[in-house]
């Protein structure tokens, strides 16, 4: 799954089952280093429509009914077939067989914009975790419980989780788990939610699988296709695992958590009209927070100066902002790259992911990862125990707001029984195991977000997320960054003590947050 930030991997152990424990406005168009071609490829002369690939559009248009109504009829005539009209955001998703659907469309009247969301025909997007999952085994789950036992009011395994106690997690627990009104949705690849840890929090009724554009509110449309679907299981567990004496604890275990699938079902990918669907549905579900520990298929960096990629940034933005209008606080992992995005040049040769691709420069100042780049969303960076950037985090003064524990298995070991520096959440039937990454970042940040909505639940997004930094540890740049001690320097940080690239306004904090 490239969305997660790396690509899947086989797990490295049997997993620990229930059985073994004891219990833009618009983003300014400029031009780009992306090459000037569209992004969808293009049938040659002569070819018939009837042979070309029938790929996904996004079709965006002035906020009418009078102007979709006629976009409609254009998308008919450029032989385009609707598969869901978003009006109040002016957002139309379209198949098309049409090699020259887009350039077709683009001048019809009313249309802002218009591109291939796919560069591969639909068949009949990544996330941002660095590495293959961990899973606990019976061993270390035993050593484990012993350790955890020994606290007062602790969970079986929270012995683990140095993540939690890092933000004073444990302690706010104490005084405020979080409100039973307030729901963090998990736009991901689904949540399991008949593990236990998840079920007593899980809200069925703002949950959905949002995969080609549609929402499907069927039971369990919710949940992950397979096992090795876990991501968004892991990432519902470390935001509100529920403190019921079994497993893991989350950041807020008093909130309820949603879960919207976005992964397209034969790739496992995360296309732009999924991404869309899943923020509307939220903000027209009640959701106060979504987590978006993923980048938006098939692109990592969408350069305005390519039609297809602007019509993605343009539908996504619209998608987004209208959940931010209806009161919905927006999260999002920065990425695993370890790229500085206040540079002016990033060398990306992982797009598109969804075919071949092909390495290429681009202006971060131009060219978006989608959505953690967007107007309003908070950028979340990854720290390990020792609060130090983790070693793949992305970074980038201006870009990140705040940063929260991810995890680094490499360089910041904890003292705890497993001696894993990754985070220990939740996994499909009814496994726990370690990840890491700023997937496992952004939801530490979403539970704070979370109790700060329970502390104060008149607040707007954008007040939220005015909290939410003013809460923050603030943390200043290290003097050195040399993690492999190679005599380099492996990333530089620019900023001063209350803001700088590495951790934004600084590392996240659960008990400032509830006092």
């Amino acid at each position: 799954m490239s969305h997660l930030r790396s690509r899947r991997r086989l797990a490295l152990a049997v997993p620990v089952v229930l059985s073994l424990t004891v219990s833009l406005g618009f983003l300014p168009a400029a031009a780009s280093a992306a090459p000037q071609a569209e992004s969808a490829p293009q049938a040659e002369s002569g070819t018939r429509a009837a042979d070309a690939p029938n790929l996904a559009y996004v079709v965006n248009t002035k906020v009418d009914r009078h102007t979709i109504t006629s976009v409609k009829k254009a998308i008919a005539k450029a032989d385009g077939s609707v598969v869901t009209t978003y009006e109040r955001i002016g957002v139309i998703v379209v198949h098309s067989s049409n090699p020259d659907f887009a350039k077709t469309i683009r001048k019809a009247r009313g249309v802002r914009s218009a591109g291939a969301t796919r560069t591969t025909p639909l068949t009949a997007a990544g996330t941002k975790e660095e590495g293959a999952v961990e899973y606990l085994t019976g061993a270390q789950a035993e050593r484990t419980e012993a350790a955890s036992a020994k606290t007062p009011e602790s969970e079986p395994l929270e012995a683990d989780q140095w993540d939690i106690r890092a933000i004073g997690a444990d302690k706010a627990a104490r005084i405020n788990p979080g409100s039973r009104k307030v729901t963090v949705a998990v736009i991901d690849t689904g949540v399991d939610d008949t593990h236990p840890d998840i079920a007593p929090n899980f809200s069925a009724s703002q949950s959905a699988n949002c995969a080609g554009g549609k929402p499907d509110t069927s039971e369990g449309a919710w949940r992950p296709y397979t096992a090795e679907d876990y991501h968004g299981t892991h990432v519902a567990g470390e935001i509100a695992a529920a403190r019921n004496g079994v497993g893991v604890a989350g950041v807020a275990p008093g909130v309820k958590v949603s879960s919207i699938n976005v992964t397209d079902r034969a790739n496992g990918l995360f296309y732009p009209e999924s991404v869309v669907c899943a923020f509307v549905f939220a903000a027209d579900h009640g959701v106060e927070i979504t987590n978006n520990s993923y980048y938006v298929d098939p692109w990592l960096y969408n350069c305005m100066d390519d039609p297809d990629q602007r019509a993605i940034v343009d539908a996504v933005n619209r998608a987004q902002l209208y959940a931010q209008k209806k009161g919905t606080l927006n999260i999002a992992a920065a990425g695993n790259s370890n790229h500085d995005l206040a540079s002016d040049a990033i060398v990306d040769d992982s797009s598109p992911d969804d075919s071949t691709p092909v390495e290429r420069t681009v202006d971060p100042h131009e060219c978006f990862d989608v959505p953690n780049m967007l107007p309003g969303v908070v950028t979340v960076s990854s720290t390990g125990v020792d609060k130090a950037k983790s070693y793949f985090s992305t970074y980038g003064k201006g870009v990140v707001d705040v940063a929260a524990p991810g995890g680094d298995g490499r360089y910041q070991i904890p003292d705890t029984p497993s001696k894993n520096g990754r985070i220990l959440s939740t996994l499909p039937n009814g496994a726990w195991g370690f990840l890491q990454g700023t997937s496992m970042a952004s939801p530490h940040a979403s539970g704070v977000a979370a109790l700060l909505k329970s502390e104060h639940p008149s607040a707007s997004p954008a007040r939220l997320q005015a909290l939410l930094k003013a809460q923050a540890d603030e943390t200043a740049c290290p003097a050195s960054y040399d993690q492999d001690g190679d005599g380099n320097q492996d990333a530089v940080c620019e900023g001063g003590k209350r803001l700088n690239g590495f951790y934004g306004h600084g590392i996240v904090n659960a008990l400032r947050a509830v006092k």
